[in-house]
């Protein structure tokens, strides 16, 4: 009777095991998933200023654009929550779009040829940065549908697996379900 006990209990163990194991390879997923969008942030980050320049010295009207767009990467760089930054992350994108878009109304800007390369790199960072947002938002969902579901939640729960947030790129509320 004492053996079957003891089955039971290291069956119990093994499987807790197991969990937490799974539980932490998901978690540090979501980790490393924002790691890669953080980089290509800083990446855009970096990017602004020298574009913000180079309008600058064809597009000096355009002061309060300039302005707002380099206001929004220093409070991105300021945020701490992620909802927080990945709001002010989809104004600066618009911003900085908005910058590109000026070059229409400047000849001169659009056929300059940094101004060309910088718009190259960030169509290049934007496309990194989409995937990398998909990636990260596909790990938190892994990560937060484990820590709700059966047999995980048993351990989430007692170790205290808090879910992650997800990176949002727009304003639209995701869809109410009822059960």
């Amino acid at each position: 009777m004492s053996g079957v006990v003891l089955i039971i209990g290291l069956a119990l163990i093994v499987g807790a095991v197991f969990l937490f194991n799974r539980l932490v390879k998901d978690r540090n997923r979501v980790r490393a998933a924002w790691s890669d969008i953080d980089v290509q942030l800083i990446r855009r980050h970096e990017l602004v200023p020298r574009l913000v320049e180079a309008v600058k010295a064809y597009a000096a009207h355009e002061r309060a654009t300039l302005a707002a767009v380099t206001e929004l990467r220093n409070q991105s760089e300021a945020a701490r929550r992620l909802a927080d930054k990945a709001e002010v992350e989809d104004q600066l994108e618009a911003g900085v779009h908005k910058l590109i878009l000026l070059a229409e109304a400047y000849p001169d800007l659009k056929a300059n040829r940094n101004f060309l390369e910088l718009q190259a790199e960030l169509v290049e960072i934007e496309d990194h940065l989409q995937y990398a947002r998909r990636f990260y938002n596909g790990a938190v969902r892994i990560f937060n549908t484990r820590i709700e579901t059966v047999p995980d939640v048993v351990v989430a729960k007692l170790l205290q697996f808090q879910p992650a947030e997800f990176f949002g790129t727009d304003d639209r509320a995701a869809p109410q379900v009822s059960l």
